[in-house]
């Protein structure tokens, strides 16, 4: 008898998804916020929590967290879905509209989670390439027109390169295919355009976002969906039951009552930024690119070799060289002031 089941084949060498997490200093490789939640949240968590039967099973159709997030939004509760995590709602969606005889556009460079939830989905993947400075131009347009997908992708701001995209250039892209155009807001909360308002008159205009980055609250692992109510509809036929725990939905719901406290800290992220971008510009051999988003993408000459002194200097940044259109990228996440420094030190001396 065989020892094991062989996974399917297209997934042999499909690594799992994940970022180096090393035990040092500062961590500023995942784009984590570094200020935690407001002190006064955890103890408000706690005493509804206790409140809780969690001998039953949660609310399935998380009605009240979806109507809170439908106030804050000015939709309504049936055009609001949430899941774990945005990436558990981009493969609801994958599962919904992709598969083997559907397609998925993107434009690269982009998020690395996007090819491997179309390989564990067996959805084809048309990659379009942005233009050298990583902007979405007319001929990328016109290359994702061509390619004919069922479903576009839109990061906005971009992941790992932070530049924004326009409504001009999201709407060209609903009037010019036939396809669900997902705008993924991971990052919109630091800066950019939300597509918020283009869901009153594009149809086929689906928007994605998490409470991982501005909201603080990487560990819930929470994100949710913007839509028209027949795309929250075929979500529910791809989702498992009671995917959103009790406990979680109660976390969510008391983070989206103390917003305006969640997100004081979007103003210093801002600031830090800008003195991170000035600091790196500065630097002999360093290219950094301009971000709407928490992290900086720059380009140097040696990106291994640079990583790994930094790291060495007591500081985790990302090494994305390895990924299409990223030669000699490098990642740094904004952190506090202090973390900040420590970098901008280490790389200094890295250099």
């Amino acid at each position: 008898m065989a020892d094991r089941i062989p996974v399917r084949p297209d997934l042999a060498g499909l690594e799992p998804y994940g970022a180096p997490q090393l035990d040092v200093a500062v961590l500023l490789n995942t784009n984590e916020t570094a200020e935690p939640p407001p002190p006064e949240y955890l103890d408000e968590v706690a005493r509804r929590i206790e409140a809780l039967q969690l001998n039953r099973y949660p609310d399935r159709p998380h009605r009240l967290l979806r109507e809170t997030i439908a106030a804050q939004t000015g939709l309504t509760a049936d055009r609001v879905w949430a899941a774990n995590g945005s990436n558990e709602i981009l493969q609801q969606l994958f599962l919904a509209y992709g598969g083997p005889d559907r397609r998925v556009v993107t434009f690269q460079p982009g998020y690395s989670m996007y090819p491997v939830i179309a390989q564990v989905t067996m959805t084809p993947l048309a990659p379009v390439d942005l233009a050298a400075d990583f902007t979405l131009t007319g001929a990328a347009i016109d290359a994702a027109v061509d390619a004919d997908g069922d479903v576009v992708i839109v990061t906005n701001p971009n992941n790992p390169t932070g530049m924004t995209v326009g409504a001009d250039a999201i709407r060209e892209l609903h009037e010019r295919t036939r396809a669900l155009i997902v705008v993924d807001e991971a990052y919109v909360e630091f800066g950019g355009d939300t597509a918020l308002p283009l869901l009153a008159e594009l149809p086929r205009l689906a928007i994605v976002r998490t409470f991982s980055k501005a909201f603080r609250l990487a560990g819930l692992r929470l994100g949710y969906l913007l839509a028209q109510e027949w795309v929250v509809e075929d979500i529910r036929r791809v989702r498992l039951p009671y995917h959103l725990d009790a406990i979680k939905q109660v976390a969510a719901v008391t983070a989206l009552e103390m917003r305006d406290a969640f997100l004081d800290h979007r103003r210093r992220v801002a600031e830090e930024r800008e003195r991170v971008a000035g600091r790196l510009g500065e630097l002999d051999g360093v290219e950094p690119f301009p971000s709407s988003a928490n992290f900086i993408l720059f380009r140097v000459a040696d990106p291994g070799g640079v990583w790994q002194r930094v790291l060495d200097g007591g500081v985790l940044i990302r090494d994305f060289s390895d990924k299409p259109r990223l030669d000699g990228c490098l990642r740094v996440t904004i952190g506090t002031y202090a973390e900040n420094d420590a970098f901008l030190a280490a790389l200094e001396a890295a250099l």
